[in-house]
């Protein structure tokens, strides 16, 4: 998420750093190959109905990328020529984080949010498009906003549809991953809706963001990325996950710890050249899970690259990447 440092420690470095957290294997799969325009920060990734694939990410006015074949990746530009006027409410570059693409009623929905960094002063917007593709969006404004007098931050969205009702997570650092009841045909949250909360650490600065919801089998899965993105390979991102058979939690990982006192399966984190894996998302193409996310390439300077793996799922019911 948001500003990229580079820096030049070794990523076996960081992994010296890593808490023991339910099953924390101690080997991880290296992202599957993928060539062209690899760069890329809090990818959300869609197949389109045309055929082929579009990526929306962190940086430019929400950055594109698109590819025939999920492994060769072109740029595309951006998803907007310009920033529509009312994010410079929010920062003075009207620069977007971390977005999010769904399809639903015939529509590609984009959300996204606009922030300063270190500040909750913060909006998640939306824009609708007819292809998904970039250049096509139309912006419909706010969806959710959050002050400083808040407890929690309006960034990182993530839209899911369960049990007939829409539903965005929500979240960063402040208490952590928070979740708001959208209108279905507004795409927005309505005045005064109650606001969830998901997940946290018992740890200033409760590093916890990013959040990504599954549905698969009878639970919930909430994903989200722990500790410190955008520093190179200095980040120390880590995707963790538990599971509810609510979409409204509790969550709990699966020694049964809540993820609201600090519990998560461990999923992925960073080896090898491959430093902080996160930002992540999920994607379905032809019957397989795609967990898409970003890490810190420590052969390449800390350069932020797309990640990809197959995201399986064990006889217990527990995601797993290959």
């Amino acid at each position: 998420m948001k500003r990229l440092r580079l820096a030049t420690v070794l990523a076996a470095a960081v992994l010296a750093f890593l808490p023991a957290t339910a099953r924390a294997d101690t080997a991880y799969p290296d992202p599957q190959p993928v060539s062209g325009q690899q760069i890329v920060h809090d990818p959300t990734v869609g197949r389109l109905k045309s055929g082929g694939y579009v990526a929306y990410s962190t940086g430019g006015v929400i950055g594109a990328r698109t590819s025939k074949d999920r492994v060769h990746w072109d740029d595309a530009g951006n998803a907007f020529a310009e920033p529509p006027s009312w994010w410079y409410e929010y920062n003075a570059t009207g620069d977007p984080w971390a977005p999010d693409l769904s399809y639903r009623d015939g529509r590609y929905w984009l959300y996204y949010a606009v922030s300063s960094w270190g500040t909750n002063h913060s909006a998640i917007g939306v824009a609708t498009s007819r292809t998904g593709l970039p250049g096509t969006w139309t912006d419909h404004g706010k969806v959710f906003t959050s002050e400083t007098t808040d407890t929690w931050n309006a960034i990182d969205p993530a839209v899911i549809r369960a049990d007939g009702r829409l539903w965005m997570a929500f979240g960063s650092y402040w208490s952590g991953i928070r979740m708001v009841e959208l209108d279905p045909d507004t795409g927005k949250a309505t005045a005064n809706a109650p606001v969830r909360h998901l997940a946290t650490r018992p740890d200033e600065p409760y590093a916890v963001e990013g959040p990504y919801i599954v549905g698969h089998g009878r639970y919930y899965y909430l994903f989200a990325s722990y500790d410190a993105c955008c520093s190179g390979v200095n980040s120390t991102y880590k995707i963790k996950v538990g599971r509810s058979t609510s979409i409204t939690g509790p969550y709990v990982d699966s020694d049964g710890t809540p993820m609201l006192n600090g519990g998560g399966d461990l999923l992925l984190a960073g080896h090898g050249r491959y430093t902080g894996p996160g930002g992540q998302s999920v994607f379905r193409d032809k019957g397989q899970d795609w967990l898409a996310y970003h890490y810190y390439d420590a052969g390449d300077q800390g350069t932020p690259k797309l990640g990809l793996n197959t995201l399986t799922w064990k006889k217990d019911g527990w995601p797993d990447v290959r």
